[in-house]
């Protein structure tokens, strides 16, 4: 516990001090997927207790299995979205604001039920039977310039899965299968990359599944409300100069991010 609690300290401290990413070794050194939550957990802790912010929902990263392999291991990752952090379409970020700023091309969802803990399994219906909007969406990511080479799972699962926000375009009532939708992504009116909502793990709705069955494990769940950026349909973006950044979805809309110095 107190190792675990000491993992947290040091994340929150270094966020403070807008420090690059260093993974742990060592005594800290993270074993496991439990660890990795377990700090995870204590951080954001810290942060609902020092920054007077809230949970409105989470993200799913590693939703393809070429990123899986790359950081070594077989499932999603999930983060914590804090209030303060949501963001609707037309925002403006600077740079600045982060360590090294990412954006990735997602498809947003709000919950219209619980999805309570316990110890049942939720299937792929009941998850989309409880979803009351969906949106393009941008998620914000801050990997603090980490290096890739030497950066372990853990140690990125304990750093909140460098969630840094989320942009919301406008919430659709009605939507088609979100698997067979493409996303394009543009940068001041320049197309840049395209994906397929098939492209998170077979349809975002499977990622929602996996979100909802990793927290039944614990005490709060999904609720009624919460936002899910659902996983990038296309590579992470890293922005290197000012530029509107754009994501249109078939039949869903656009959502569009300034990003300044």
């Amino acid at each position: 516990m107190q190792t675990t609690i000491e993992r947290a300290q040091i994340l929150f401290n270094q966020h403070q001090a807008k420090e690059n990413f260093s993974p742990f070794s060592g005594p800290l050194l993270i074993s496991d997927v439990s660890e990795a939550y377990a700090a995870q957990d204590a951080l954001v802790e810290l942060e609902l207790t020092h920054l007077n912010t809230s949970i409105v929902g989470y993200k799913i990263g590693l939703t393809s299995p070429r990123m899986q392999a790359l950081l070594g291991i077989d499932s999603p990752i999930a983060g914590v979205v804090f209030n303060g952090r949501v963001h609707e379409s037309g925002a403006s970020v600077r740079r600045s604001g982060y360590v090294n700023l990412g954006v990735e091309c997602e498809i947003g969802i709000r919950m219209g039920r619980d999805l309570p803990p316990g110890d049942q399994l939720f299937d792929f219906a009941q998850v989309a039977e409880a979803v009351d909007a969906v949106c393009p969406a941008f998620e914000l990511v801050d990997d603090r310039a980490a290096d890739y080479a030497i950066t372990d799972i853990g140690s990125l699962i304990a750093d909140n899965s460098w969630n840094a926000g989320v942009v919301l375009g406008e919430w659709q009532l009605n939507w088609p299968d979100l698997a067979s939708l493409s996303g394009r992504v543009s940068s001041n009116g320049e197309f840049l990359d395209a994906g397929n909502g098939a492209d998170v793990l077979g349809h975002p709705f499977a990622a929602l599944r996996w979100l909802a069955n990793h927290l039944s494990a614990g005490s709060r769940g999904l609720r009624a409300g919460d936002i899910v950026a659902t996983g990038s349909m296309i590579p992470t973006r890293v922005p290197t100069m000012p530029e509107l950044c754009s994501f249109a979805v078939d039949t869903l809309g656009e959502v569009t991010l300034a990003i300044e110095d």
